[in-house]
C-alpha cells in the first residue's frame, strides 16, 4: 500500500470507533461509484439500500399483520384493498421527507427538533416517540409468542427468545453488519405473498373493489376505529425517527438521495403487497365465519380464533407459515423499534448514538431501547389481557400520535436554513397537510362517535 493509503488509515485510526466505521462504509461506496463495470454497479446499489426497506418492511410488523389479519376478517374483500395501494405513496412520500433530513444536516430526527424548537418540543416529541414506541414493541412480542405458540412454545420462553435474538443483534453487530442481518430478517416478511393462494380467491373480486371501495356493513364506529388502525400502522412516529437516524448512522450524503428514495419506494411496494396478500387471505376465509366482526367486543379481533378457522378451512401448513411470517415481523420490527429508541434518546440528551459503538463503550446509547423491550414483553406476559383488542388500539394510537410528528417534519423540510435548495415543493406540502388534516378528522370522527353512539 502505498503513503496516500498509509496516510488514509492512520487518519482513520485516529477517528472515534463509531466515526471509522462509518467512515469505512463510506470509502467503500465511494470507491464503487468510480469504478465501472455491470458487477460494481450490481454492488454499489446493494450498499446503498437499507434503511427505506428495512423501516417499511418493518412496518409490516406483528401488530401490523395481526391488524391486516383481523381487517380481512371483519370486513371482508372490499375499500381496505384499494386503501392499501393508496398507502403506497401516502408511506413513500413521508418518509422521502426524512431521506433528505437525514443527507443534509447528518443529524437524526431527535436531534434536531430539539436543536430547532428548544427542550420543551423536543421532550414532547421524544415522551410521543418514546410511549408510541413501547405500546408497538408490545404488539410484537405478541405477535412472537402467539406464533411460537402454534409450534407449542409456551410464552415466557417466546419472550426470552425474542430478547435473546433482538439483543444479539443489536449488541453484537456494527451498523453495517446490523443492516445487513436485518435485510436478511426482513426478506422472510414475504412469507405472506404466496401464503394467499393458498385461499384460491375470486381474483375478479378483489380487481372490483379498486372500482367500488364497497364498504361491509357500512361506514360505522367499528369501520372508523380498524381504518386508523390501517392508517397507524402504515404511517407512524417511530418510522420517521428510525429511517432518518439509519440514514445518519449509515453516512448518507446528498450524493445518495436519489438512490435513498428509490430503497424506500420499493420498500412501501413490498409492504402495501404483503398487506394486501393478509387481507385477501382472511377476508376469502375467515370473513363471515363465526362472531368476527359482529361486535366490537374483543372477541371481534381474536387472532386465536382466525388462525383456527384458516386451519379448519386450508390446513395447518398455512397456518405454520403464518406463524413463521409472524415471528419474523415481530422480530424485524422489535430490532426496528429498539434501534429506535436508542437513536431518539441518544440526540435528545447528547449521548453517543450509534449502532457502531460496542455495548460497553455505548451502553447510555443502548440501555433506553433495551428498558422499553423489557417492559413490552413484561406486559404481554400479564395474565388474561386482551391482546387482540390491544394490538389493534395500539395502531390506532399510532395514527393520533402522527399528526404531530409530521408537523415538527414539515417544518423541518421546509426551513432553509435547515435544508436550502431541498426544502419541500408546494404539491408534497399541500399532501403532508392533507394526510395531517385526514388523520385529525379521522380520530375527531372516532372520539364523537364514542360520545355520540348513534351519530354513524
Amino acid at each position: 500500500m502505498g503513503d496516500g493509503g498509509f496516510d488514509i488509515n492512520k487518519k482513520l485510526e485516529e477517528l472515534p470507533i463509531d466515526i471509522r466505521l462509518r467512515a469505512i462504509d463510506r470509502l467503500k461506496v465511494t470507491r464503487l461509484r468510480h469504478r465501472k463495470g455491470v458487477f460494481t454497479r450490481l454492488m454499489l446499489i446493494l450498499a446503498l439500500i437499507g434503511p427505506g426497506i428495512l423501516v417499511m418492511v418493518a412496518d409490516n410488523d406483528a401488530g401490523g399483520v395481526i391488524t391486516y389479519a383481523q381487517t380481512g376478517s371483519i370486513f371482508g374483500l372490499g375499500f381496505f384493498i384499494p386503501l392499501m395501494v393508496l398507502m403506497v405513496p401516502t408511506a413513500y412520500l413521508v418518509q422521502e421527507m426524512t431521506v433528505r433530513l437525514a443527507a443534509v444536516t447528518r443529524r437524526g430526527h431527535a436531534e434536531m427538533i430539539w436543536k430547532r424548537y428548544g427542550p420543551f418540543w423536543g421532550a414532547f416529541s421524544l415522551g410521543d416517540l418514546v410511549i408510541a414506541n413501547s405500546l408497538t414493541l408490545v404488539t410484537e412480542f405478541i405477535g412472537i409468542t402467539f406464533g411460537l405458540s402454534i409450534f407449542g412454545v409456551k410464552p415466557l420462553f417466546a419472550v426470552l427468545i425474542g430478547i435473546a435474538f433482538v439483543s444479539t443483534v443489536m449488541f453484537t453487530l456494527r451498523y453495517h453488519k446490523w443492516e445487513r442481518a436485518s435485510l436478511i430478517i426482513a426478506f422472510f416478511n414475504m412469507i405472506f405473498i404466496p401464503l394467499v393462494f393458498f385461499a384460491r380467491p375470486d381474483w375478479s373480486l378483489v380487481a372490483s373493489t379498486f372500482l367500488t371501495w364497497h364498504i361491509n356493513g357500512g361506514i360505522t364506529t367499528l369501520f372508523i376505529y380498524v381504518l386508523l388502525a390501517n392508517i397507524g400502522t402504515t404511517i407512524a412516529p417511530w418510522m420517521l425517527f428510525f429511517q432518518q437516524s439509519s440514514e445518519v448512522d449509515k453516512g448518507t450524503v446528498p450524493e445518495d438521495i436519489g438512490a435513498a428514495k428509490r430503497d424506500t419506494f420499493v420498500g412501501a411496494i413490498i409492504m402495501a403487497v404483503v398487506a394486501i396478500c393478509i387481507i385477501v387471505l382472511t377476508g376469502t376465509v375467515v370473513f363471515g365465519s363465526g362472531i368476527v366482526g359482529t361486535t366490537t367486543s374483543t372477541t371481534s379481533y381474536n387472532i386465536s380464533f382466525i388462525l383456527k378457522t384458516i386451519a379448519s378451512k386450508i390446513g395447518t401448513l398455512p397456518v405454520e407459515l403464518f406463524a413463521i411470517g409472524l415471528v419474523d415481523a415481530g422480530i424485524i420490527a422489535a430490532i426496528a423499534l429498539t434501534a429506535g429508541t436508542s437513536w431518539a434518546v441518544g440526540e435528545a440528551f447528547n449521548w453517543p448514538k450509534s449502532i457502531n459503538l460496542p455495548f460497553l463503550e455505548g451502553r447510555k446509547f443502548y440501555i433506553p431501547g433495551l428498558i422499553s423491550m423489557f417492559i413490552a414483553a413484561s406486559i404481554v406476559l400479564i395474565p388474561n389481557v386482551p391482546l387482540g383488542f390491544l394490538n389493534i388500539t395500539v395502531q390506532v394510537i399510532a395514527s393520533i400520535f402522527m399528526p404531530a410528528a409530521l408537523l415538527f417534519l414539515l417544518l423541518l423540510v421546509n426551513d432553509k436554513e435547515v435544508m436550502g435548495k431541498r426544502v419541500n415543493k408546494r404539491w408534497e406540502n399541500v399532501s403532508i397537510i392533507t394526510i395531517m388534516v385526514v388523520l385529525v378528522s379521522m380520530s375527531s370522527l372516532y372520539g364523537l362517535s364514542l360520545v355520540f353512539p348513534h351519530l354513524l
